[in-house]
């Protein structure tokens, strides 16, 4: 029998691992639990620096990360039909989370139980600039892991996560030492 995981168990199992990899790499970590967090849900620290993160777990293959202000864009302007505007919404998700340092992104597709889920760090900046780059440019609400669009606008587009943000001791110390 298949255990069922709720986007509520992904939530936990993500924060899990990130934080033992970031232990494992050598980090206090500190874990926010309860309500009114900020909008990160780690905080590591290593000699004197401080890095904030906000970890994105998934068992489909992409993680959601602007639609809320696109929703919003379109309440604010009373029109529901309005045209995506998917550059403006990316903006409008980099202000929300000017605290961040970093975001950690947790892939359990096609991952079995007994092995680690791939694991992805990226400044906030760089997923901004990744979501304003997908589908040939026109950006998206969506940041995937490995996906190649069927239809429209981008037809034939194949996105993927840039493999220099695979989760390494390397990675990290380039991102918090820039």
């Amino acid at each position: 029998m298949k255990p069922q995981v709720s986007p509520w168990h992904v939530g936990v199992a993500a924060e899990a691992f990130a934080a033992g990899q970031f232990a494992r790499l050598g980090w206090d970590v500190s874990l926010q639990y309860g309500a009114n967090q900020p909008g990160y849900d780690l905080v590591i620290v290593r000699d004197d620096m401080r890095v904030t993160v906000s970890v994105k777990g998934s068992k489909d293959g992409s993680w959601g990360l602007t639609q809320t202000q696109l929703t919003h864009m379109k309440k604010v302007a009373g029109d529901q039909h309005m045209s995506p505007d998917y550059h403006a919404a990316i903006d409008l998700w980099l202000k929300k989370h000017k605290d961040v340092d970093l975001f950690c992104f947790i892939q359990f597709r096609d991952v079995k139980e007994h092995e680690l889920p791939r694991m992805y760090i990226a400044s906030t900046l760089e997923v901004g600039d990744h979501l304003r780059g997908v589908r040939n440019g026109r950006g998206d609400t969506i940041l995937h892991e490995d996906h190649t669009y069927k239809s429209g606008y981008a037809a034939g587009v194949r996105d993927r996560v840039p493999a220099n943000w695979q989760m390494t001791a390397e990675r990290l110390k380039a991102l918090v030492l820039d």
